[in-house]
């Protein structure tokens, strides 16, 4: 592999450790220990993946997640010595990827690397590939799976590489009913690391930029302790 990872940790050691481990893998890695640094890296230089520490001397991982979200889906890896729930349940549902706590197995801190990027890799788009189109002839949306896109009443989504896999898995087929659990082992690599409120959470940004497009159409439809389900057709 030859994806290029940019590390953000402020421990020396542990930076040491993850560069070899990932470098061994054949990933190239760029160390940065502090937060700016990080964001002045990922501007000037693209990444297929940031790991990234919360505790930097200048500043909050988790703030520097939630300016990376505001422009950007490249996947993210928290790797953290906090371990309490709450920690790995907010940087999930500020978009990580995956969680993983310290001390750590590299093997596994690159295994779990794989995984991410093999998920979110995407097909080449061929110049024959078909447009986007829609699911029914009267559908609300049309799906192109080359493209990994969505359009929503003749309009493209803005989506996030995990708010198109949950509307994705979600039209793929319509009316059903996915529980949280089962949108979970369709869309985070590690689904025993996330939280269900995590899936809460992109639903409702999901809502939100369906009602940007058409604040009179509410296409996903909340199954009290049950799930999710999408309907396709414009409601009459």
């Amino acid at each position: 592999m030859n994806a290029r990872i940019l590390l953000v940790e402020d421990e020396p050691a542990i930076a040491e450790v993850v560069q070899f481990a990932l470098v061994s893998e054949g990933f190239q890695v760029v160390w940065r220990s502090l937060a700016r640094e990080a964001e002045a890296e990922w501007a000037a230089a693209p990444y297929d993946l940031l790991i990234l520490d919360l505790g930097l001397p200048d500043g909050s991982g988790l703030e520097l997640l939630k300016r990376l979200r505001r422009h950007s889906d490249v996947p993210v890896l928290i790797l953290s010595a906090r371990n309490a729930e709450l920690d790995r349940v907010l940087g999930l549902e500020l978009g990580a990827d995956d969680y993983v706590t310290k001390p750590f197995s590299p093997r596994e801190l690159a295994a779990r690397i794989k995984a991410i990027l093999k998920r979110v890799a995407r097909p080449a788009v061929s110049p024959e590939a078909p447009p986007s189109a829609p699911l029914m002839p009267d559908s609300a949306f049309a799906i192109d799976p080359v493209r990994a896109a969505i359009r929503f009443q003749n309009r493209s989504l803005e989506l996030t590489r995990t708010e198109y896999l949950i509307l994705k898995t979600l039209l793929a087929q319509p009316e059903r009913v996915f529980s949280r659990a089962q949108l979970m082992d369709q869309v985070w690599p590690d689904p025993a690391a996330s939280f269900e409120r995590a899936v809460d959470t992109h639903i409702k940004t999901l809502r939100a930029k369906l009602r940007e497009i058409d604040p009179t159409l509410d296409p996903i439809r909340t199954h009290r302790g049950l799930g999710y389900s999408v309907q396709i057709r414009p409601r009459v």
